[in-house]
């Protein structure tokens, strides 16, 4: 057992006012998490199906734990960083006892209805539940201008909100804990979209013999998106979607010719074609005249 067990509020016993901390799972996500703690002065016990994973962490001041029902037994506050929900379950299963009384901070991704099921699952255990997203990469952890959303109790996340930030800003959404992972994966359709778009972008310009490094400049600026998010946030949220110099038509256009550039460079076209083949299918629906924001309407429900 760790000899940093702290009282029942989860501090430390030698007076140093920092919060105790379990991190559960250490991929690089809870490596920089539990390093994050570290720094900041925080006593922390970690675990690990494969133990050797501690081993930094443990040079460094943190307590290995043995067992998982160690880990949730050292300290109330748990955060957990895993691959997804099931891997979570799986891991604390077989301790299930050893949940009450614990606050679990669940910052592993996965999707909002899961995310509500394990608050559940958890609750009937007796334990304290937030979910989080967490919104920067492993590298940016405990950097200024990272961020995590996170849902559940608000008496929950007011109570260990200092030592959360410790690893970003906190970002509350509200009490239902699907919240942070609504938030959060709709983030990461922007992202993954643009990445995707970069990673063409950068194959065409590289078969023109341009290096990726040469069109920086230009791939920043494409990627600031604030002015057409901040414009058609507020033709969404009322409904409408008036044509003028924004035309579906005009965009369908300038989508195949994205195509049809890649494909004479010889680059794969499975993404855009997919892209292009959207906003043919809003032109057939009768939106050609209409803006891009009226492709809502498609993507809002299944494709048929």
């Amino acid at each position: 057992m760790s000899s940093n067990s702290g009282d029942g509020n989860g501090m430390r016993q030698d007076g140093s006012g920092k919060q105790a901390v379990t991190v559960i799972g250490l991929g690089p996500m809870g490596q920089a998490m539990a390093g994050a703690f570290l720094a900041a002065g925080h006593p922390v016990t970690v675990w690990n199906r494969t133990a050797s994973k501690a081993d930094e962490l443990v040079a460094r001041g943190a307590v290995r734990a043995r067992t998982i029902a160690e880990a949730l037994a050292a300290h109330e506050l748990v955060v957990l960083s895993m691959t997804d929900y099931d891997a979570c379950h799986a891991v604390l299963a077989p301790a299930a006892g050893a949940l009450s009384g614990r606050t679990l901070v669940n910052l592993t991704s996965d999707t909002p209805e899961r995310a509500r099921a394990g608050a559940a699952w958890a609750n009937g255990h007796g334990a304290r539940y937030l979910t989080g997203g967490v919104q920067v990469p492993p590298p940016l952890i405990g950097q200024p201008g990272s961020a995590t959303f996170y849902s559940g109790p608000r008496d929950v996340f007011e109570t260990h909100r200092a030592t959360l930030e410790v690893l970003t800003s906190a970002d509350y959404r509200g009490t239902d804990p699907g919240l942070a992972q609504v938030y959060y994966q709709a983030l990461m359709t922007i992202f993954w979209t643009g990445m995707t778009g970069y990673l063409h972008a950068a194959a065409l310009l590289g078969a023109h013999g341009v290096t990726a490094k040469e069109f920086e400049p230009d791939a920043l600026k494409a990627a600031d998106l604030a002015y057409f998010i901040g414009v058609m946030g507020a033709q969404l949220d009322e409904g409408r979607h008036g044509g003028g110099a924004d035309r579906l038509a005009m965009e369908a256009a300038s989508a195949d010719h994205v195509v049809h550039t890649l494909r004479d460079a010889g680059v794969d076209t499975e993404v855009p074609a997919a892209l292009a083949a959207l906003f043919h299918r809003g032109v057939a629906a009768g939106y050609g005249e209409q803006s891009f924001t009226s492709l809502i309407d498609l993507v809002g429900k299944p494709a048929a």
